[in-house]
């Protein structure tokens, strides 16, 4: 293990990187499937049957086959962004489709007399959804957007794989330096734990805080 104490400073880095691509995908992704989420229960049938497609698109596809499409895809049509860009995009995408699926489920939970009440009133669709049902439904689903959030710290692991220095690729450059793999990657496991761990339990913290008495 003493090559993980010698590069102390570069898992830091990479941590810093696996960070920053976490938390910009998953805000990105944040709208992206809140948007989703309201297309799929939204009365308007080709804003469902977009939000469907896109949905079971991006969601039953493995990440890395997205990364290799964007990434030489664009670049087929003259297009290019930096990996890290690219990552952000890639994992965006494929991460909304949770979301949006949490979302709806948090959605549906709203208690129907609510939505009825709305219609009473005369609200429409949109007033509807964004001050009776949406605030609501985001605070049950804090916990499951959080497993969304953790799974994500773990798919960045991808952009590894495309020259980003994140904890992964810089376990892969440690590797081919030092021709120990085990030691390099077992580095990468606990700092992938040590950014783990303290998501789930900020979860935690989150959710008592904005759960909904009933």
């Amino acid at each position: 293990m003493d090559i993980v104490l010698d590069n102390l400073g570069g898992y830091t880095e990479a941590a810093w990187i696996t960070v920053q691509l976490t938390l910009l995908s998953f805000a990105a992704a944040f709208v992206i499937g809140v948007l989703i989420a309201a297309f799929r229960v939204s009365p308007v049938v080709p804003l469902r049957t977009f939000a469907v497609v896109w949905v079971e698109t991006f969601r039953n596809s493995p990440v890395i086959v997205l990364m290799f499409l964007f990434v030489f895809g664009l670049t087929k049509v003259g297009v290019s962004y930096s990996f890290f860009v690219s990552a952000v995009i890639v994992l965006a995408v494929y991460t909304s489709t949770f979301v949006a699926e949490t979302v709806r489920s948090g959605i549906n939970s709203v208690a129907k007399g609510q939505t009825e009440a709305g219609r009473a009133l005369g609200l429409t669709f949109g007033q509807l959804l964004g001050v009776v049902v949406m605030p609501q439904a985001l605070r049950t689903v804090v916990a499951p957007l959080g497993s969304v959030f953790i799974a994500l710290i773990k798919n960045s692991s991808i952009a590894g794989a495309f020259a980003v220095l994140d904890i992964t690729g810089f376990a892969g450059r440690l590797t081919t330096e030092t021709e120990q793999p085990i030691p390099a990657f077992l580095g990468a496991a606990v700092a992938y734990l040590i950014l783990a761990l303290p998501s789930g339990w900020a979860v935690g913290v989150i959710e008592r805080r904005v759960a909904i008495k009933r």
